[in-house]
């Protein structure tokens, strides 16, 4: 009896402590008992086993066709023998006679032990799976437990995650127990288990700390639409406000900067330019290419280029250390910037005038000379000769 009251606190304190469907258990339980009793008969018999819920235990059942004349007695029995177990049994029904469970051998038992750890597994990474499949692009707040070759692996509570080092910022550096803030990039179900994978680096790690930190974007009156990182170092993200009475800007920076100087802190100091997005593709790039003030924009919409004029004192501010701010405002806009100074713009200009007037001389002097027809120029009133 205390066997019994020990077997259904077990199967219990498992439902509870791995959040597994007692049906799994209970399944894989019978299967456990079932496996160590066809091992123990060498399976010659036809045996199942069910739990009963009033006793505790696991029964075992073989079963067995009722016949006149007895020939295989593992699979065979007689019509007199069988009505001791039920009186109305005829020829050719099958009936199951339980057997002594308790006869199986230690390795058995261990077996069926084996068996239950093994489908218990199964079923909590499933449930793992389960939860967290639909959680990606999510943030996530975890420890760290230990390093694999440059790698971390995340304690999550219920599961663990990995952090790779491909998708850790540059200059971050953890130590076991510090706690990391990170976005579920993927999860995958290997052999091994699913495998929940981490970002401090993906772009979506900047949008969720943002929406977490400013209330306007949670409830949807301001909208992210647009982020570009480079880990470690800078960003930009392109905002907009579906409430004219709200400066989409404003209401991510916070009062005294206290919201944008949050997500910093928790990007380990990343500069974030904010930019308010505009659907005019020339006024966006301006924005984006801040701090640098822009003088004149040239767009080419067939190549999706633009060529940015800036005052002479600005250009090395627009394109930023190393190209990076020019980089960053082209990914944002998804355009071919090209940036020019005010005074670089004039020589050029002047370059092509000289050979512009140089060639018309030239041209005029031909057509002078009756060598060649009058010169066609296009424009946008059309065309003149």
């Amino acid at each position: 009896m205390e066997t019994n009251f020990n077997l259904k606190h077990t199967i219990d304190q498992i439902v509870k402590e791995k959040s597994i469907d007692k049906t799994i258990v209970l399944e894989a339980l019978e299967q456990a008992v079932l496996t160590a009793a066809n091992k123990k008969y060498r399976n010659t018999r036809d045996l199942e086993a069910h739990f009963n819920e009033e006793i505790g235990e696991v029964e075992v059942f073989e079963f067995v066709t009722v016949v006149e004349e007895v020939n295989d007695s593992y699979k065979e029995i007689s019509l007199e023998e069988a009505r001791e177990e039920d009186p109305e049994v005829e020829i050719g029904d099958s009936i199951g006679m339980k057997i002594d469970a308790s006869d199986f051998s230690r390795i058995a038992a261990q077996t069926a032990k084996q068996v239950i750890i093994q489908r218990v597994r199964e079923a909590e990474r499933e449930t793992i799976f389960n939860e967290y499949k639909d959680r990606v692009g999510e943030l996530i707040n975890g420890i760290v437990r230990r390093f694999e070759k440059g790698d971390l692996v995340i304690d999550l509570g219920r599961a663990e995650a990995l952090l790779p080092h491909k998708e850790q910022a540059p200059r971050e550096v953890y130590r076991q127990g510090d706690r990391v803030k990170a976005l579920i990039l993927d999860i995958r179900l290997t052999t091994k288990g699913p495998q929940i994978i981490l970002s401090r680096v993906n772009p979506g790690l900047l949008e969720k700390l943002f929406e977490a930190e400013v209330p306007e974007i949670a409830e949807g009156i301001v909208e992210i639409m647009g982020v570009v990182r480079e880990p470690g170092s800078r960003a930009k993200i392109a905002v907009y406000s579906h409430e004219s009475d709200v400066d989409p800007v404003g209401a991510c920076v916070g009062m005294r900067g206290s919201r944008v100087q949050n997500v910093v802190s928790e990007l380990r100091g990343e500069k974030i330019d904010i930019i308010p997005w505009s659907e005019d593709i020339a006024r966006f790039a301006c924005n984006a290419l801040a701090p640098a003030v822009v003088s004149k924009v040239y767009v080419d919409e067939e190549n999706r280029a633009m060529e940015i004029i800036v005052a002479d004192d600005q250009l090395s501010l627009a394109i930023g250390k190393r190209g990076q701010n020019v980089r960053l405002a082209a990914k944002l806009t998804g355009w071919k910037i090209d940036i020019k100074s005010e005074t670089k713009a004039a020589e050029t200009e002047l370059m092509q005038y000289a050979s512009f007037d140089g060639s018309a001389d030239e041209e005029q002097s031909e057509e002078e000379a009756g060598q060649v027809e009058p010169v066609v120029a296009a424009s946008e009133e059309g065309v003149e000769e």
